[in-house]
């Protein structure tokens, strides 16, 4: 610390001032520049780089009934947020409706605690699953579309599984004229259980929104005896079709050589394996093209499709 020396009792974690006074500090070591401020009325010997280690900073120092919520909650929930949210700088704190709304600079306050389910997360007050699902349908549709909501809803879905779409629900329906319902509905309808990736998400819901037949999710796909072959991202088992998403951790020679062996074994048995990739969900040329290939070896009239 320079010159500074701690307590050991606050060396290793963000304080309060008056922690630091009744630990024998005086106020012009409290007021120094060797001490970080993550907030008002906390100090702490380094400054916080982690989102966790910002909300326990902050935690010292805000209210007990208080916890984190909206974006802040999904982050320490490990919850897949677009990359335009990742770095969010505020955190978002809600408390009770009876009581003030947390103002300070570095936090957004909300209110209405008392309606959302809290949880423990590694020692931090933090608005549960469901109520965040919830509370991310109140962000602007174009920081937080649909899809974005069915990729989140996916997640919490499998964590909370077999109950996890009755939590979603229970969450919606128990909130007052809630912003963003419309898209939460709809995206609530579009959840299923079996995703593993954001991308695995998004591929589902382009063919949901072509009017391809659903797929099954993660499932195992067995030889003509019975006997078990392989697992698919995406199995349309009627018309013999696997999709597989190929994300970054496909890309190594070792992974390869293993998704060609598994797609040998798929065509053994009659099954068509296609690949595919973020570029075929982002760009339109590629989606179309990918789109009218499944189709084919589905036997489906693309003229009946809405392949755009």
């Amino acid at each position: 610390m320079g010159g500074l020396q701690l307590p050991r009792s606050l060396a290793s974690r963000p304080f309060t001032v008056v922690q630091g006074r009744e630990a024998g500090l005086r106020l012009p070591e409290l007021r120094s520049r060797r001490l970080h401020a993550p907030t008002r009325g906390v100090r702490a010997a380094s400054a916080p780089t982690t989102v966790r280690d910002r909300a326990a900073a902050f935690a010292v120092g805000m209210p007990d009934d208080a916890a984190f919520s909206h974006v802040s909650a999904a982050q320490l929930l490990h919850l897949p947020l677009p990359s335009a949210l990742e770095p969010q700088v505020l955190l978002d704190v809600t408390r009770p409706t009876s009581m003030a709304q947390i103002r300070r600079a570095g936090c957004r306050g909300h209110r209405g605690l008392e309606r959302r389910e809290v949880i423990d997360v590694d020692g931090l007050r933090v608005v549960g699953l469901a109520d965040t699902w919830c509370d991310l349908g109140e962000l602007p549709a174009a920081e937080f579309g649909v899809d974005d909501l069915v990729v989140v809803g996916d997640v919490i879905v499998n964590r909370l599984a077999p109950d996890g779409h009755a939590a979603l629900r229970a969450a919606l329906e128990g909130r007052i004229r809630p912003r963003g319902k419309a898209r939460l509905a709809e995206a609530l309808s579009l959840v299923r259980v079996g995703s593993r990736s954001p991308m695995e998400t998004r591929s589902r819901l382009m063919f949901h929104r072509a009017g391809f037949p659903e797929p099954a999710l993660n499932a195992d796909v067995f030889d003509a005896h019975g006997g078990w072959l392989l697992e698919g991202d995406l199995v349309w088992h009627r018309h013999r079709v696997i999709g597989e998403y190929q994300g970054s951790d496909h890309a190594s020679r070792k992974r390869r050589s293993a998704d060609s062996a598994r797609s040998g074994l798929a065509g053994d048995e009659q099954y068509t394996v296609i690949e595919i990739y973020a570029e075929d969900v982002y760009g339109r040329a590629r989606r179309r093209t990918l789109l009218r290939r499944f189709a084919r070896a589905m036997d489906l009239d693309p003229s009946t499709l809405q392949i755009e």
